[in-house]
C-alpha cells in the first residue's frame, strides 16, 4: 500500500480512536448514572471542558476528512500518489498533532500552535490541488 493510502488510514483510524475514546467515556457515564443515555448533547457541552475539546477534535477530523482525505484518495485513483507521498505523513502527523493539543489546551500558546498544524495541512493540501490539477 502507497504511503498516500496508508496515510488515509491513519487519518481514518485516528478519527475513529477519537470517538470510541468519546464514546468509551460516555457509555461510563450513562453507566454510572451520572448522565441519561439521552442527555448527551453533539458538543458535550453539559460534559466537562476536555469532552468539549474531545468533541471539538473529533468534528475537526470529520470536517478535514473530505478534503484531505479525498485528496489523498484521488490521487490513489489517478495512479498519481507520486504527487502526495512525500508529505502524505507529514500530513497525518500535522492533523495528530491538532488534535492532540486541542485535547490538551484552549490557551492563547495552544490554540496558535493547534492553528500552525492546521496551516500545514491546509498548506499541503493546496500543494497537492495544484500539482495534481496542473501536472
Amino acid at each position: 500500500m502507497s504511503p498516500s493510502l496508508l496515510a488515509l488510514l491513519g487519518f481514518i483510524a485516528w478519527t475513529l480512536l477519537l470517538l470510541v475514546i468519546m464514546e468509551t467515556i460516555r457509555s461510563r457515564l450513562v453507566l454510572m448514572g451520572a448522565v441519561a443515555a439521552n442527555g448527551f448533547q453533539p458538543d458535550n457541552a453539559n460534559l466537562s471542558p476536555f469532552m468539549q475539546r474531545l468533541a471539538r477534535a473529533h468534528a475537526n477530523c470529520l470536517e478535514g476528512l473530505p478534503v484531505f482525505g479525498g485528496l489523498l484518495l484521488v490521487a490513489a485513483v489517478a495512479g498519481r500518489t507520486a504527487v502526495t507521498d512525500p508529505l502524505a505523513w507529514v500530513l497525518l502527523g500535522a492533523r495528530v498533532v491538532q488534535s492532540l493539543i486541542h485535547l490538551a489546551s484552549t490557551s492563547p500558546a495552544a490554540v496558535t500552535a493547534r492553528f500552525t498544524a492546521f496551516a500545514v495541512q491546509m498548506g499541503i493540501a493546496v500543494y497537492w490541488v495544484v500539482r495534481l490539477y496542473v501536472a
